[in-house]
């Protein structure tokens, strides 16, 4: 699928390429290199690493001292060079040269017809299997800003080589080679420093067993610590088999995750690619003062070299519609029983804090209030108290629905809890009365209201909604204070970026064990609770508590604050009212996480979502997320504690600090401007 050119600016795809390799077959080597270049171009790959020592061969020992082989590769790579003058995409190419009176195991970086660069190897492995240092020199020994000549051209060589795409500044490329990457202090330490934002590194690296996951570990830590891409490739079979095995494998890691890898062992030639998000690494760097500090510290200096990489006309890394879920089944379990041992661990640590406090919980038979009486239940276990201190109280107002309500009775009882019921539609149609609300001017019962609200819907307003949320917590903090507990919140990370709650209402508790995760990912806690962790529980019948849940799973999200039809039908969906939360999850996290623009959301909202929502609907959407998320953002800087549970959070105390009184109007001429294609 094609997209706007202007969409993908701040996206580079990247490649690595293991070729079919013939040890000091020269001629073959090349020719495989420049068929996988040339593929690499075909698909606007910016940047393509091949193995360490690929125009030779990795295993080729003591010929790396013949004079006719060095002559031969220094005439292969500039052979190469040429070759590759119509191709935009940018090569690095493992070669073994002689410079001066050594030779060095080197990268070369081919772009345009050009050699642009020249990197030797730093650190030169000489155990176990490994006897580099007798026949190459180390390339700490090269001083700075040196020049080497290859076929009859001065070229930069040294460590001190980056390479910055001049139409795309982020991307800036640093070179190391294979032990560079194992050692402790490794040169692209000090190439993040100086701005490198992708780091490629050249292996031949034998196989044993369990290497590749420590190649992998390795990869995903530095990136991770270096707000980085991290390009790794190893040589394949074709390398000599006389006391090694080589595994053809190449993968590239962002931001400590792996994106993409290759078939190890295959005899065939390979070519992986990804887009790395270059976006993502600047914010991660420019959020985390730490890594300035850091960088500022290495302090070592580099020439910049240009280049021009082609413009993406799309995207290939698929985007996950759901950012907060594991995509694996496996890994959303893990999640899950986090984010429950998060939630309810820091709720026993505030219990532990104030005593023995009972637990007062609204609930109402939707998805936060369940989430939340089942970390109570949770944290009453671990802090041995019974299960009869969580006390349950449902308050039916003027929209409550009998299957929500007896969901909410059902719940409690089989958690072991206490279960009151108490009105507040009667005390809300007094407070509308006494301060001449149209909607209960001559109403002498809840019924009349009710009817009234029916017959009369303009006249239900939020007025008429707040009233009910405010007795409710006036009614759990009082209740609370008569039996000596604390009232816990049940609001959850999407409902706090929307302001989706009223104010002094169900906005404020003692304790929101939800507050840090969002309405997509409560729905799987809750069922990962209800398969998993309820058969563990001694509590209730297990069985049954798990029909519950699942009933509560599926029941639609309402805030239950207007009448129901005749027929029981709920009055408001609260998806028909600010939109489908899996969008306003995606749009959240994008926006704080990742700290994009709106239209660059919603580029990627497109690419998300194809089929299911289209560029109007997605538009409006995006458009309410940020007129709400600015408008409300005073609930959020005087809301209580609760714990942080995933990488996004909102608590003005910790991750975001934003001022109640700032203006949207950026951000909303950046949604009118995006042009969807």
């Amino acid at each position: 699928m094609m997209h706007d050119r202007r969409m993908n600016i701040g996206f580079a795809r990247v490649a690595a390429a293991v070729p079919q390799c013939r040890v000091a077959d020269i001629d073959f080597n090349c020719e495989h290199i420049l068929e996988l270049w040339q593929r690499a171009n075909a698909h606007s790959v910016s940047v393509i690493v091949f193995p360490e020592l690929a125009v030779t061969g990795y295993t080729m020992r003591d010929l790396f001292l013949d004079h006719l082989l060095l002559d031969q590769s220094a005439k292969a790579l500039a052979e190469l060079a040429e070759a590759g003058k119509t191709l935009d995409t940018m090569a690095i190419v493992g070669i073994a040269l002689r410079i001066g009176t050594g030779v060095f195991n080197c990268a070369a970086a081919l772009h345009r017809g050009e050699i642009l660069g020249i990197t030797p190897k730093a650190y030169l492995p000489n155990y176990r299997e490994f006897e580099e240092t007798r026949w190459f020199r180390p390339g700490l020994e090269v001083p700075a800003g040196e020049c080497a000549v290859i076929a009859g051209q001065s070229v930069p060589f040294g460590l001190d080589l980056i390479y910055q795409d001049i139409t795309q500044p982020d991307l800036i490329v640093g070179v190391e080679i294979c032990e560079d990457y194992w050692v402790h202090s490794p040169p692209s330490i000090a190439q993040i420093s100086a701005g490198a934002t992708v780091i490629c590194n050249l292996s031949a690296s034998n196989f044993v067993v369990g290497k590749a996951e420590t190649r992998r570990l390795l990869a995903q830590a530095h990136s991770d610590r270096g707000k980085c891409a991290y390009i790794y490739v190893a040589a394949g079979p074709g390398e000599s088999s006389t006391d090694l095995a080589f595994d053809a494998d190449a993968f590239v890691c962002e931001n400590g995750e792996l994106l993409v890898e290759s078939t190890r062992f295959s005899r065939s030639d390979q070519l992986i690619r990804t887009d790395v998000d270059l976006d993502l690494l600047i914010r991660e760097r420019t959020s985390t003062n730490s890594f300035g500090d850091c960088s500022r510290e290495v302090g070592q200096t580099f020439r910049i070299i240009p280049f021009e990489s082609p413009r993406l006309q799309n995207i290939e890394r698929p985007v996950e519609p759901h950012p907060f879920l594991p995509t694996d089944a496996a890994s959303l379990a893990t999640r899950c029983w986090e984010v429950f041992e998060i939630q309810s661990n820091a709720l026993a640590t505030r219990m532990k804090a104030i005593g023995k406090p009972k637990l007062v919980l609204g609930v109402s038979g939707g998805l936060d209030s369940t989430q939340a009486a089942l970390v109570a239940a949770q944290a009453l276990d671990l802090c041995g108290q019974e299960d009869a201190d969580l006390i349950c109280v449902t308050m039916p107002g003027l929209g409550t629905t009998d299957a929500t309500k007896d969901n909410a009775q059902r719940l409690s009882e089989l958690l072991g809890a206490q279960f009151q019921t108490i009105s507040v539609a009667d005390e809300s149609r007094m407070i509308l009365r006494a301060m001449g609300h149209p909607a209960a001017d001559d109403t002498d019962s809840v019924e009349t209201l009710i009817q009234r609200l029916r017959d009369k819907t303009e006249l239900a307003d939020v007025t008429v909604e707040n009233v009910q949320a405010r007795l409710r917590t006036l009614m759990l903090m009082s209740l609370a204070n008569r039996v000596g507990g604390i009232v816990v919140g049940t609001g959850d990370l999407s409902e706090k970026a929307l302001g989706w709650s009223t104010y002094a209402g169900d906005h404020i508790a003692m304790y929101d064990v939800n507050a840090g995760v969002p309405k997509t990912l409560i729905q799987f806690v809750i069922r990962w609770v209800a398969n998993e962790r309820v058969k563990l529980w001694s509590k209730g019948d297990p069985k049954t508590l798990r029909e519950v849940l699942f009933s509560i799973l599926d029941t639609p999200i309402s805030p239950e604050l207007l009448p129901a039809g005749v027929d029981g039908d709920i009055a408001q969906l609260t998806e028909d009212t600010i939109g489908p939360y899996e969008l306003h999850d995606f749009f959240l996290f994008h926006f704080v996480r990742r700290g994009r623009r709106p239209s660059r959301i919603l580029d990627l909202a497109m690419i998300a979502f194809a089929g299911r929502y289209d560029a109007p609907t997605l538009r409006t959407w995006m458009t309410l997320f940020i007129r709400r998320f600015f408008t409300f953002q005073f609930k959020r800087s005087c809301t209580a504690d609760a714990p942080k549970v995933l990488t996004v959070a909102l608590s003005p105390r910790g991750d975001w600090r934003m001022p109640s009184d700032a203006q949207c109007n950026q951000w909303l001429k950046d949604i009118d401007a995006w042009t969807p294609r």
